[in-house]
């Protein structure tokens, strides 16, 4: 067998396993957006009062809105705390001895984010399953459809949590660092309020939401669900992928960080 394809699944089952014995990190990522569609939708229906429209004219509710975004959601808590490992494995010595390996480091760190990518999407569907139950579905194929948009937005926002713990040396810091980095990508973005809301708000705060590329990626799983692609989107979510990891990349170099050898 292939190194590449060893060193792969190898990753993506330590990943996995990382993630069948934290229990409490599975249930905390499904509450988490639970919580918002159960409890805060119907608050911010009747604050906003919003009647929502989407792009393909087909009227749907404030609960079934959001739901793309807490999906978006999803994927971002769970990038962040893929990564929060990496600081832990940095710590522990882990991490320095998996980037001294023969292989080279992007390849290292493209199976790192596949992993994380992986479980964040099997998250994601498990949120979709409970919400079904609870009477917010989908079409039926948009299920199917929105998994390559799953992908490219898990990818996204795996890539940013590799950035920022390429730079994060200690452990404590980071929970801080996810706060400052979280918070601000959902509030700011079309997850729980439309585009032209925030316009009729602030036209910074419009332009602000608009260049997010949390944005981008939450609007890719909106149309995906609803069969429906936003090449806008997707353009935007690929660029934002491929800048947050060729940062990471130049954030974990060892002739920057001073471990390993250089490549």
């Amino acid at each position: 067998m292939s190194p590449y394809l060893t060193s792969l699944i190898v990753i993506v089952k330590r990943e996995a396993l990382r993630f069948i014995h934290q229990r409490e990190r599975f249930i905390a990522a499904l509450v988490r957006p639970l919580v918002w569609l159960l409890v805060f939708a119907a608050g911010f229906r009747a604050a906003l009062g919003l009647s929502i429209t989407p792009p393909y004219q087909t009227y749907i509710t404030y609960e079934t809105y959001i739901v793309p975004g807490l999906c978006g959601m999803i994927l971002l808590f769970n990038g962040m705390q893929s990564s929060l490992s990496l600081v832990y494995d940095r710590e522990m010595g882990s991490m320095k001895l998996l980037l001294t390996s023969p292989l080279p480091r992007w390849w290292l760190l493209f199976c790192k984010l596949m992993g994380s990518t992986a479980i964040s999407i099997l998250q994601v569907y498990a949120f979709l399953a409970i919400a079904a139950v609870f009477g917010v579905t989908m079409p039926v194929m948009g299920y199917v459809a929105a998994l390559p948009a799953l992908i490219v937005a898990g990818m996204m926002l795996g890539a940013l949590g590799l950035l920022l713990s390429s730079f994060i040396k200690q452990l404590e810091n980071f929970a801080g660092v996810m706060n400052f980095v979280i918070f601000p990508m959902f509030f700011l973005s079309s997850a729980l309020y439309p585009l032209w809301k925030m316009a009729e708000s602030s036209e910074l705060l419009y332009t602000i939401c608009a260049l997010n590329p949390f944005t981008h990626a939450v609007e890719l799983i909106r149309f995906a669900l609803y069969l429906s692609f936003n090449g806008t989107a997707m353009f935007w979510a690929v660029l934002a992928s491929a800048a947050f990891t060729c940062g990471a990349l130049w954030g974990y170099n060892p002739a920057r960080t001073g471990s390993g050898r250089k490549r």
